[in-house]
């Protein structure tokens, strides 16, 4: 297929069709990142995973997170809450280019010690409701980093791409988004619906081939434009009652981690 016929709807049919053949079920899922405050973004976003009764999983920045945040979202309980670093800060040396927070710039014990205390502000704010799931700002993390994550009891990782392999490490399970509705590199725009359908496609076809990986949409409710909006309203009331797709939550995803040696702490 060319680039325009695999970024196309009847492309996603076409893959579909061969996970019904072959029996089985693809799985999406939805996270949105960058979570701190209320305000009209988030009531759109919120209004949108209503409105599609698409489960939505948001990355909330613990260190920013506000009380009007929290009150916010007490009124929205079948929304997943993630933890998404600490303070979204750069901790990058001068000159490298990709940002990170959670890189080896820092002493481990630093690092680790603000997402400790970051996971204490999630707790006051919203109690027992915040997975033990960490999404690296940026979706970078150190890789010495990841085996640590479970020692200061995180169950989960949510990063970008494909990953490496389930579970990186005993009692961690990982589960990525792959699908970004803007354009970072370009204009911090919305890719365009041919762009994200090919990343999709090709993200369903590597996972029915080689991975097995549920696929992420990626969505940013502060720095989206109206076409990104659009299309994420269009793509979830099409691909809801899709055959050979399943649209998954995020606790039931990362729980299957309890059967993989990790114990959940929600």
């Amino acid at each position: 297929m060319t680039n325009a016929q695999t970024g196309s709807w009847q492309a996603l049919d076409l893959e579909l069709e061969q996970w019904r053949a072959a029996g089985r079920t693809a799985e999406l899922w939805w996270r949105d990142d960058d979570a701190a405050d209320s305000g009209p973004d988030l009531d759109r976003l919120l209004a949108l995973h209503r409105e599609t009764a698409v489960p939505l999983a948001l990355a909330i920045v613990p260190a920013h997170a506000t009380a009007a945040l929290a009150a916010r979202l007490a009124t929205e309980p079948g929304v997943d809450l993630l933890q998404h670093g600490y303070a979204h800060v750069n901790h990058a040396a001068p000159g490298e280019g990709k940002k990170i927070e959670l890189g080896p710039h820092r002493p481990a014990m630093i690092v680790l010690g603000e997402l400790g205390t970051g996971w204490l502000a999630l707790e006051r704010l919203f109690g027992n409701r915040p997975l033990s799931v960490m999404v690296p700002p940026w979706n970078r993390i150190a890789p010495a980093l990841v085996p640590t994550l479970p020692e200061i009891g995180f169950t989960g990782l949510s990063t970008f791409g494909a990953r490496p392999r389930a579970q990186p490490v005993r009692g961690l399970r990982q589960i990525n988004a792959h699908v970004d509705l803007i354009d970072w590199k370009g204009e911090r725009a919305f890719f365009g619906e041919a762009t994200c359908l090919a990343v999709l496609v090709a993200s369903l076809a590597r996972s029915r081939v080689e991975s097995g990986e549920p696929v992420g949409i990626l969505s940013h409710h502060l720095a989206m434009d109206g076409g990104a909006w659009d299309f994420l309203r269009s793509f979830w009331e099409r691909t809801r009652t899709m055959s050979g797709l399943r649209i998954r939550s995020a606790h039931e995803l990362f729980a299957a981690k309890s059967s993989e040696g990790g114990e959940a702490r929600v």
